[in-house]
Parts: C-alpha cells; sequence; structure tokens
C-alpha cells in the first residue's frame, strides 16, 4: 500500500465489491498488491513453497480465491489481510498435498515458472503437518488457532491482531504464547524461549 492510499481507501473498495460494485476488484488489487506480495513471501520464507509455485503465483491464486464468489464479506483492511493469509495457507498446504501425492506415484515433473522458484520436496510433509496441528489447536481454541494464523501467516502485528479479534493485545500476546507451546508440543520440538 502506498502513503497516498489510505487504509480507508481500501475499506471503502471492499465496501463497494460487497454491495456488488465489481469494478473495485481492479484498483483494490493494485493498492494491496505489495502488502499481498509481502504476505505471500513470508508464507514461503516460513513454511516453504511445494514445487514451483512462487510468491506471484500465490498472490494471484489467493486473490482468485477471495473474489470467485459474488459477494465479500470482509469488513475493513485487517481484516482483508487476515482472510488472504488463510487463503494462502489454504493453496500452500494444497499444493504441499499434490507434492507429495505426485511422489507416491502421479508421476509428473513440475513445470518451472521463474528463477526464483524454491523446490521443497522435504518440506511438503512439514507443511501438511503444521496445517494438521493448526486444526487440532482450533479443535482445542479456535481463537488460539486464529492467533497463529493473524501472526505467523499474516504477518499481523500484536496490536493489528487484537483489532481483527476483537480482544485486548494483553489477550494476543497470552494466545500467542499458549498456541506456540501448543505447536511446538504438538510437531515433537523443544518449547520455544
Amino acid at each position: 500500500m502506498t502513503p497516498s492510499e489510505p487504509p480507508l481507501d481500501i475499506t471503502r473498495l471492499l465496501a463497494s465489491l460487497e454491495t456488488g460494485d465489481r469494478e473495485s476488484m481492479d484498483r483494490l488489487f493494485s493498492l494491496v498488491y505489495d502488502e499481498l506480495h509481502r504476505i505471500a513471501r513470508l508464507q514461503r520464507r516460513k513454511g516453504g513453497s511445494p514445487e514451483t509455485l512462487n510468491t506471484t503465483a500465490i498472490v494471484h491464486e489467493a486473490y482468485l480465491k477471495l473474489f470467485r464468489s459474488e459477494r465479500v464479506a470482509v469488513k475493513d483492511r485487517t481484516h482483508f489481510f487476515a482472510v488472504a493469509a488463510r487463503a494462502m495457507r489454504q493453496i500452500l498446504v494444497d499444493h504441499a498435498r499434490a507434492r507429495l501425492a505426485r511422489k507416491r506415484g502421479g508421476g509428473e515433473q513440475p513445470v518451472a515458472l521463474d528463477e526464483a522458484e524454491i523446490p521443497v520436496d522435504a518440506r511438503a510433509a512439514e507443511i501438511l503437518e503444521l496445517d494438521r496441528a493448526l486444526d487440532r489447536l482450533a479443535g482445542v481454541d479456535e481463537r488460539l488457532g486464529r492467533v497463529v494464523e493473524l501472526r505467523y501467516f499474516a504477518g499481523l502485528s500484536v496490536e493489528e491482531s487484537a483489532e481483527v479479534l476483537a480482544v485486548h493485545a494483553r489477550t494476543v500476546k497470552k494466545d500467542w504464547r499458549k498456541a506456540r507451546a501448543f505447536l511446538h508440543r504438538e510437531l515433537g520440538h523443544a518449547p520455544a524461549s
């Protein structure tokens, strides 16, 4: 987002989309593209990018996933990026599943999209393991799962996460510690210091 485009412009465009104004989509995409790209890069760095999925492909696929339906139910900029992060998580998980399926006999070879791609055969299983652990966490406490999505996948600050969840920042900090401890335990890692 450029400094000349305040968050309110994004919120207004989201409201226009919700009322059926599909022409706002192109303007919204240009406003949020850089931030979506940042989130996608963050997710590739943290979880790896299965097969040949590059950052730009993740951004475009997530954006299409968000706006496939006729109505978009996103209330503001922060909520939009939280929903986008969830869509990117799903894309990475779907690609990891596909990669593992091919390793078990699908036989297709990945086609390179550009030179910035990172092959992650070994990481596909880790992505799926993390996704299952997040699902178990959300089963125990849904808000803890949301905190992980917002903080880890979307890269939102404690304050931004608190705004999306409509809780106090102290609650997000406490939930973040609990969620990390749970995930470390589930994934068989030593607790985070």
